[in-house]
């Protein structure tokens, strides 16, 4: 499959899992936070260079491109894993044994633990683990060990649930945050065989069948007058049809990305540089520019029309990276670049803390001709990318000031 097939496929910008095929053979399963960009970057020009020659073998041979919607990006995660156990494509299992991938299991015990575990730790056939403890349910491989880390913990915020034995020391602090299930009572043990049946069915991919027992259970519970249990059920179903999972977006989400690490290649050091321009509030725009390995690399700039924030260039600044961080399969920056002073480079820093990202922010401020006569930031970092932050920044100002015009020429016509 070559960029001219690409061409005529039209994808959804929304999360979900694509599968490349030849014929009726799946080549390759992965997932994404927007089927569209992700599927795209499979036909940029430097995909041997960021991917690996594995993948540019794969893409080659695929004659077509099936994709999945989920309705966020953590039930893609766990359709992927479904579909790669359930398909075993030939370029997944290339990549890794097994054994190499992560797994959640569920302990066979009165109160069960969710676990995450490698597979060297898991004897498949006898279905328990290698300290002997007895698994009732094995869900994976999961790819990505970092991303399946996040992914539970939305999971526990919906579902609390036991990773150690219900009588290890610390718990009351888990229980108290809601992280934690209270085993006091026989009620509360209902409840938690309840948490455990649903965490099963999550992670076969039936949340559907999840809010409908929940729907089912709020009734019974507020006929029998059992309010506090009918406002869990009702919170668990709210919570369900609303997945905030942010954090995975943080994640690398495709584990080819790793592909080229894997065969010895380091990636190139990547500066995403942002600039707003507008004329008293009006024709608001904002862009992205990105420096990789020292040269612009003008395939992965992106443009922005300001909706929110007009005529706030720090507000435009959030607004820009807020929206640039819901892509996760854009590979995320070694260093950030902002044109300004302290406001700026605090509100990029606010925005990076929001999705815990520890990306180093450098702000460039400029004179009155609007020439760089101050860098702000880490000193180590600075001296040795000054080259690089200028020329990011430049291509900022340059790339802005273009768009801003061509969409002002478009206010007037």
């Amino acid at each position: 499959m070559n960029r001219q097939d690409f061409a005529k496929i039209t994808l959804p910008d929304a999360p979900g899992v694509y599968l490349f095929k030849k014929g009726k053979e799946i080549l390759y399963i992965g997932k994404a936070t927007s089927l569209r960009e992700r599927v795209k970057s499979y036909f940029a020009a430097d995909l041997i260079a960021a991917r690996g020659p594995l993948l540019v073998d794969m893409v080659y041979l695929a004659d077509q491109i099936e994709c999945i919607r989920t309705d966020s990006a953590l039930e893609a995660v766990i359709l992927e894993a479904n579909l790669i156990k359930e398909r075993q494509p030939r370029y997944n299992t290339m990549e890794k044994d097994d054994k190499s991938y992560n797994y959640v299991v569920i302990t066979k015990e009165i109160f069960p633990r969710v676990l995450v575990e490698r597979g060297t730790n898991i004897d498949f056939k006898a279905k328990k683990l290698s300290g002997g403890e007895k698994l009732s349910d094995i869900f994976g491989p999961f790819v990505n060990g970092l991303q399946l880390k996040d992914a539970m913990k939305i999971i526990r915020r919906i579902f609390p649930f036991l990773d150690r034995p219900a009588d290890s020391a610390g718990y009351g602090f888990y229980r108290e945050i809601g992280l934690a299930p209270d085993l006091s009572g026989a009620e509360a043990r209902k409840e938690y065989a309840r948490t455990i049946r649903h965490i099963r069915l999550f992670f076969k991919g039936r949340k559907k069948s999840i809010i409908a027992a929940l729907e089912k259970d709020m009734k019974l519970f507020a006929k029998a007058r059992q309010f506090e249990l009918a406002g869990g059920a009702k919170r668990k179903i709210f919570a369900l049809r609303h997945i905030e999972d942010i954090a995975l977006l943080k994640r690398s989400f495709d584990s080819a990305d790793n592909w080229g690490e894997t065969a010895g290649m380091r990636k190139p050091f990547r500066i995403e540089a942002y600039d707003a321009a507008h004329i008293a509030g009006a024709a608001n725009v904002g862009v992205m520019t990105v420096v990789e390995g020292g040269k612009a690399n003008k395939a992965e700039y992106r443009k922005f029309k300001i909706r929110e924030s007009t005529g706030n260039d720090i507000a435009a600044l959030g607004e820009m990276l807020r929206r640039r961080l819901r892509h996760g399969e854009w590979r995320l920056p070694d260093m950030i670049v902002v044109d300004g002073a302290a406001a700026q480079k605090n509100m990029a820093e606010k925005i990076l803390g929001e999705a815990k990202l520890a990306v180093p922010v450098v702000a460039v401020t400029k004179d009155e001709r609007h020439r760089p006569k101050a860098i702000t930031g880490r000193e180590d970092l600075v001296e040795k990318r000054k080259k690089e932050i200028l020329l990011a920044n430049a291509e900022a100002h340059r790339f802005a000031v273009a768009f801003h015009r061509k969409s002002r020429s478009k206010r007037f016509i």
